[in-house]
């Protein structure tokens, strides 16, 4: 009988005991995301309202330098802070979703989790190429732009950070699914969001407040492969079928 009775109360306990947990993980990355988003709108306004670019390219002494919204790695391997950083408390903390447990998908960063609206918020470098001069070409010179503050129109609406997934993993590159941007759909499905709270995620929007969501959405351009081989549906999925959660116009 003694038996039977701690068997039921380590039933009652142990399910309310992971609930705990689960709510402080929760918590934990719902800060995380207000303090990136917080981060990024400061890093804007001191940077003539333009947010911190998504990934650029630069060719340096000892060779290529790659320019992430949370990292830079160099060619020697060396991961060091992004410009985000000094507007962070927690620096790498802050970076990692305690919700995500698996290594980066992205060279050797050391925290991951969250992925950033590269679509319409962050500019995206192209690889460093030589002009008619002999001339190397990187960074901001072949970077596509992002969007201006000044055309931020629904920023309450309109996705910043967020749980980043793919079938790979972590993702940090957050992508709009109707490819308007891009125009490769392989890529923009591998840039979608993770459910992993329960079937729900986060996300920091423009205006900075959190959000969750448990509406995962495959995407009006959905074809089968993608969203096996690639997204990793309903693991991962998109805020919504078409662009209105991505872009802030």
């Amino acid at each position: 009988m003694v038996i039977g009775v701690i068997g039921m109360l380590l039933a009652l306990v142990v399910p309310a005991s992971s609930s705990v947990r689960a709510s402080a993980r929760s918590a934990s990355c719902q800060s995380n995301l207000r303090q990136l988003g917080l981060a990024a709108s400061t890093y804007a306004s001191q940077s003539k309202d333009r947010f911190p670019a998504a990934i650029l390219f630069e060719i340096g002494s000892a060779g290529m330098i790659t320019k992430a919204w949370d990292f830079e790695q160099r060619a020697d391997g060396t991961v060091r802070p992004s410009a985000l950083w000094d507007f962070i408390d927690g620096g790498g903390k802050v970076q990692q979703c305690p919700e995500f447990e698996g290594a980066s998908t992205f060279g050797a960063d050391p925290s991951t989790g969250y992925n950033y609206n590269t679509t319409y918020i962050g500019a995206e470098g192209r690889f460093p190429e030589l002009d008619d001069a002999g001339v190397w070409r990187d960074g901001w010179s072949v970077a596509r732009r992002g969007l201006a503050s000044g055309q931020f129109r629904r920023t309450s609406t309109t996705a910043l950070f967020g749980e980043g997934g793919w079938r790979g993993g972590a993702n940090k590159f957050m992508r709009a699914p109707m490819a308007a941007v891009e125009n490769d759909l392989p890529t923009v499905y591998g840039g979608g969001q993770s459910f992993r709270h329960g079937g729900c995620t986060h996300v920091c929007y423009l205006d900075g407040h959190v959000g969750g969501s448990c509406d995962c959405c495959e995407g009006a351009l959905a074809q089968p492969a993608f969203l096996h081989d690639i997204l990793g549906y309903p693991a991962n999925g998109f805020l919504a079928d078409d662009d209105a959660p991505y872009d802030p116009r």
